[in-house]
């Protein structure tokens, strides 16, 4: 499976995942084309940061730098306008004005400000828009099957901001994190500095599938470097590095688990229901002979690990459990997942059937499984055995 590992060990931004793709090999000219379009002009040059040769992104328009602190400010209705009207293909825009709602709502949320109203401190800038789309063209090039990252580094002290000193990692970035299942720490340097701006929070959050401690066990193919701004103790680069790991994804998961004696079955087949609505990733309750002879059930429930808390919670106020244990799990393996309807004939008629598809990160299909909601509806309505609409979909379906 191909894999794309950012090594945020000196923080991220913008211009430093811009930098780091172009560095593993993503065509400078490709965004060059597509961010002429907004009259930005892309210069990448080769800079040194602590004997480590990386590239350094610069935008210029009409002759003139542009940073996302010189005050060419725009509003967010601007922005959005702007890219929507560029002409680039929907999925670059969808995700360049994704990754752009993830730090106005953080901005909206730690200003207290409608979306409308919020000061763009890290929108205000063209070359913003030139960090967000460039990175989500190059991201969009390479294509892998995963994307990691180590934890960032996110700096220490405080940060001098439009609304004085703030500490770091500064409340906007916090809350573009927090929505996100990736790891970030503190440092590595003592000196004050803020390594993670809100921008290169916002690209990782966006693409990103899960953090990992340490880097996993791959065969490199490509590494990259992009060059931050400042000259510190340490490289200020962001590495990437593009290869190949094992043909499963991993997903980072935690398992809950409690003993209920007290609730009836009804309250069990609701729960499941809550649970899968809040986002829980599967439930399972199992019967069981509990202390004093009582019966009573064991629920078991696997959910993201930004999820865990709010799970157990749910747990204990339907159920009454006084307790809800964390089981030690590191990560699960699991197929790459497709929905799709298909249209199958039955009996002479045509009928609309979802289907589930599990492929490997090569694309070979694991399995085949129509969807229970309307394969029941479909047997109703032609008083057929569910078993046997259920064999007619999966044995006619042939996915390419």
């Amino acid at each position: 499976m191909k894999a794309l590992v950012f090594e945020p060990f000196s923080g991220a931004s913008g211009d430093m995942i811009l930098g780091s793709l172009v560095d593993l090999g993503v065509k400078e000219s490709k965004i060059a084309a597509a961010l002429a379009i907004f009259d930005l002009k892309l210069e990448i040059k080769d800079v040194e940061k602590q004997g480590i040769v990386a590239k350094k992104v610069e935008f210029k328009r009409e002759g003139t730098e542009y940073t996302a602190r010189e005050g060419h400010v725009r509003s967010y209705k601007d922005i959005v306008r702007q890219i929507e009207q560029s002409g680039l293909s929907t999925e670059i825009i969808q995700n360049s004005l994704s990754i752009l709602e993830r730090i106005v709502d953080a901005e909206a949320k730690v200003h207290g400000e409608q979306k409308e109203n919020v000061p763009f401190h890290e929108l205000g800038g063209l070359d913003t828009i030139g960090d967000v789309v460039g990175s989500v063209i190059a991201l969009l090039d390479l294509r892998p099957n995963i994307i990691l990252s180590t934890p960032i580094s996110v700096g220490s002290g405080f940060v001098d901001a439009g609304h004085g000193l703030l500490p770091v990692p500064a409340p906007v970035t916090v809350e573009i994190l927090k929505h996100t299942s990736l790891l970030y720490q503190g440092g590595p340097i003592a000196s004050a500095s803020e390594l993670l701006t809100p921008t290169g929070a916002a690209i990782l959050a966006q693409f990103v599938h899960h953090s990992e401690p340490f880097l996993p066990q791959m065969r490199i193919e490509q590494s990259g470097y992009g060059a931050g701004s400042r000259d510190l103790p340490l490289p200020n680069v962001l590495r990437v590095s593009f290869g190949e790991i094992m043909d499963l994804l991993r997903d980072e998961v935690e398992v809950l688990e409690t003993n209920v004696d007290n609730v009836t079955g009804e309250v069990v087949g609701n729960l499941i229901e809550v649970l899968m609505a809040e986002g829980a990733k599967d439930v399972a309750v199992v019967p069981a002979l509990m202390k004093k002879g009582r019966t009573g059930y064991i629920i078991k429930v696997i959910t993201a690990p930004h999820d865990a808390a709010r799970i157990a919670y749910r747990i204990m106020e339907e159920t009454g459990s006084l307790g809800v244990r964390v089981m030690q799990v590191k990560h699960r393996f699991v197929a790459d997942r497709e929905e799709k309807k298909v249209r199958v004939r039955i009996k002479g008629v045509e009928k609309e059937i979802g289907v589930k598809i599990g492929k490997d990160a090569k694309g070979h299909v694991l399995s085949i499984a129509a969807e229970f909601e309307d394969v029941k509806r479909v047997a109703r309505e032609l008083k057929m055995p569910l078993k046997e609409v259920t064999k007619i979909v999966e044995g006619t379906f042939f996915y390419p």
